[in-house]
């Protein structure tokens, strides 16, 4: 039998590491609209970076009360060393709510990603960061990055940045995303 010093730690222990396996991750955008625009990106790849400034930026910018955008891991191992490492700290930061600050720091200085970067980001964004840290070095967020990229590849994504409109794959693009979301937009109106 486990002494009541012996559960409290244990209780502590997870609980600073976070005790959900689950996403915390809130949608940009309006998290009840009926346009869901989904991106799968590796926080490494330079394309989805470029993508990040370019077209999520602007895009939410345009339809921030119209659409539900939601992020997505696609982490390419193969080619790119840190992306899983960095998505799962993306996780452990919004286990404090600062998931997206921890995407727009990542692309940011994707150039300097590396093991020592992804600890000096979380102490950048004022979160816990012996918490965090805990959390990534546990790898209790590994499950959810990879059923995210599970998910890409049960969807046929292939490479980053994919983007999905209610879930149809759209060619990456500014102007092909907006044509996208415009249309969507136009059927939610026409059913009402």
């Amino acid at each position: 039998m486990k002494t009541p010093l012996t559960l409290l730690t244990l209780t502590l222990f997870l609980t600073a590491c976070g005790e959900s396996e689950s996403s915390t991750r809130q949608p940009k955008g309006n998290p009840n609209a009926s346009v869901l625009v989904e991106e799968f990106a590796d926080l490494q790849c330079p394309a989805c970076r470029a993508a990040h400034s370019k077209i999520t930026t602007p895009l939410l910018a345009k339809y921030s009360s119209d659409i539900r955008f939601e992020f997505k891991h696609f982490p390419l191992r193969s080619i790119h060393r840190f992306a899983l490492d960095a998505a799962e700290m993306s996780e452990c930061a919004a286990d404090q709510g600062k998931f997206w600050e921890f995407v727009d720091i990542a692309f940011t200085n994707q150039e300097d990603l590396s093991l020592d970067s992804i600890v000096e980001w979380a102490e950048a964004l004022g979160l816990d960061a012996d918490k965090a840290e805990r959390c990534w070095k546990s790898h209790r967020k590994r499950d959810t990055v990879l059923a995210d990229y599970k998910e890409g590849r049960d969807r046929e994504v292939s490479g980053t940045p994919t983007f999905f409109v209610n879930g149809e794959k759209v060619t990456t693009g500014i102007d092909t995303l907006s044509e996208a979301i415009d249309k969507a937009l136009q059927g939610t109106m026409m059913r009402l």
